[in-house]
């Protein structure tokens, strides 16, 4: 009888196949199925992303990231809000690979503004995200020995649980909670938003009147758009729900829903109230920015950073001023045109912008302190577009709601939209109140929640990618007559973003980076401008120490320098040939690092 060798094969490959499956599907008690590509297997923290946390949630979110993953995740305090609420922050690092603070770190945040609740899920979703994944993502793995992630969910921990507690509207409240008279009465909230149905969202209030302006959308009996100039209209509108509570003869004038901005009260280009609507009496005036301030002075190896609003589908870099343009040079223009390019194929239907120019001018913003004040390359994303509804450009303005009243009836089946409805008001008589939900339009529905946190994490972990990271790739050495030893060590930067912004190396924001050398004495030392032209600059005090005013990334061109994505340093040492000669390099916003020869 002949044996056909390949059709054994196939059955002894199919043998070992079945095996192999069998044993790599063995039930694990916590884990049933498979496991999404993307997704931890088997979290330690077991969280749901498809509803928005409260302060609570988020203290307890902390205890647990730092309980399960001891030497990933640590979780502090910065400060305390106006109503004496903690400010949390995560810090995100392998510890066993070094001290974090000497790590080049990406900062994060979210929820300035109070209504804007994705950020704080957001970051959220990062921390975990990277702890989960430690362990069987090499990518991940690399990211936290290398790199330090600072996660702050939320700056506005007030303003976040009164939009999720307290009677609201999409766009309330955006401020804090301090109190402020805004009609200049003498007294305080005394005439804000009133939910006439007690069912917690401020809607519009609309009533009938033979000299109204705006009549029901055909196609939506929901949506209310103006008559047309030879049309009659049928109702007038009268703002969102509320009363004249203190009978000055105007209706929610004075609440907590828009009192201040807290994104104007940064130290960078800060203007007061009358030129920035929303500023506060003087930079700085919040405990929250104080706050934040400090961790970043105490911080100085922050060198990107991730801020996240809502609306509009943006990645938006400064300045939040057009006079400020001056301040970015092209080599900084370039390493921001690197990730935020990316960033539009990474979410569909986002934008990569100049904050004053394709959006709006902001005086005293966050963005700008931090990248001006601070030199650190920063993006502020605004999350969630109209483009994500239906996977198509929309050619509406930025709130107008025909494709999102499309949307709540087709996806969301009505749960985003309360139907106008019949009810008394004490000074309008009989009206209609109606409209979206507080938490409809600006803030993400449940299903599309994780994916858009997973994109906009993947853009920030790839701007994170891209924090400098040196490598001392050769030291040479070369004996000169008399016992002198001359060293010529090249440290480059293999990331798009350099160790100092050009914009700090002007304006001097951080120390220069130091490339040290121990071995010997040390009679001279210098910056190499070219090797081949033996072109150099020397450095007359402390030669044993280089000061390099920063190593450009790989964005830079040039040859050697302040201008490339390396630098040369030499020494002349009076030591043997033979002596071990040690480079090190101390970078605030580079890293540490050492090689011996």
């Amino acid at each position: 009888m002949k044996v056909n060798i390949i059709s054994l094969l196939i059955v002894a490959g199919l043998a070992f196949n079945t095996a192999t499956a069998q044993q790599n599907t063995a039930p694990n008690p916590e884990l049933t199925g498979m496991r999404a590509i993307g997704s931890p297997a088997n979290p330690k923290v077991k969280w749901v992303w498809n509803k928005y946390d409260d302060n609570a949630s988020l203290l307890k979110f902390c205890q647990d990231m730092a309980k399960q993953h001891p030497d990933l995740v640590k979780y502090e305090s910065i400060g305390k809000s106006v109503e004496g609420r903690d400010i949390l922050l995560l810090t995100v690092s392998d510890t066993k690979t070094g001290d974090p603070t000497r790590k080049p770190g990406f900062y994060i945040d979210g929820n300035i503004h109070a209504n804007e609740l994705q950020g704080t899920q957001f970051a959220m979703y990062t921390a975990w995200y990277l702890a989960e994944n430690f362990a069987n993502v090499e990518f991940i793995k690399t990211m936290l020995k290398d790199k330090v992630f600072y996660i702050l969910p939320t700056l506005n921990p007030d303003g976040h649980d009164n939009f999720i507690y307290k009677p609201n509207n999409a766009n309330s409240p955006r401020s804090g909670l301090l109190a402020i008279d805004n009609d200049g009465d003498g007294a305080v909230n005394e005439d804000g938003y009133d939910d006439l149905d007690n069912d917690g969202n401020i809607v519009m209030m609309r009533r009938r009147s033979a000299t109204g302006r705006w009549k029901v959308d055909c196609d939506d009996p929901n949506r209310m758009i103006p008559a047309k100039a030879d049309e009659k209209g049928d109702y007038e509108m009268l703002g969102y729900e509320g009363i004249d509570n203190d009978g000055d003869g105007t209706v929610n004038e004075d609440g907590d829903y828009f009192q201040y901005d807290p994104n104007r009260d940064w130290g960078w280009g800060w203007q007061p109230n009358y030129i920035q609507n929303g500023a506060m009496y003087y930079p700085g005036s919040l405990p929250e920015t104080q706050a934040l301030k400090k961790f970043v002075y105490a911080h100085p190896n922050i060198a990107g950073g991730q801020l996240y609003h809502n609306y509009g589908g943006m990645f938006l870099r400064g300045p939040g001023a057009e006079e400020d343009q001056q301040y970015y040079s092209q080599a900084d223009i370039s390493v921001y045109d690197v990730i935020g390019k990316t960033g539009e194929k990474m979410i569909p239907g986002y934008n990569y912008f100049t904050l004053y120019k394709d959006l709006y001018t902001v005086y005293g913003g966050e963005i700008d302190w931090l990248s001006l004040g601070r030199g650190i390359f920063v993006f502020s994303n605004e999350i969630m577009t109209s483009y994500r509804l239906f996977n198509k450009k929309s050619e509406e303005g930025r709130f107008q709601n025909s494709e999102f009243n499309e949307f709540d009836r087709l996806m969301l089946f009505g749960d985003g939209i309360i139907p106008w409805k019949k009810i008394t008001h004490r000074q309008y008589g009989e009206i209609e109140i109606g409209g979206t939900k507080k938490n409809y339009i600006r803030n993400t529905p449940g299903f599309m929640l994780e994916e858009e946190g997973h994109r906009n994490m993947a853009f920030t972990l790839f701007h994170a990618y891209h924090l400098p990271k040196l490598e001392i790739i050769d030291i040479k050495k070369k004996p000169l007559p008399g016992g002198l030893l001359e060293v010529t060590a090249t440290v480059i930067n293999r990331r798009a973003i350099p160790t100092h912004s050009a914009h700090d190396v002007k304006f001097k924001i951080e120390r220069p980076d130091y490339i040290g050398i121990k071995g010997g004495q040390v009679l001279a030392g210098m910056i190499v401008d070219n090797e081949d032209l033996n072109l150099t600059r020397d450095q007359k005090n402390n030669p044993a120490v280089i000061e390099v005013p920063t190593i450009g990334g790989t964005t830079s061109g040039g040859f050697g320098g302040s201008g490339s994505n390396f630098v040369k340093v030499r020494w002349l040492l009076k030591a043997a040939a033979t002596s071990t000669i040690t480079v090190d390099v101390d970078s605030r916003k580079g890293g540490i690092l050492s090689k011996s020869e």
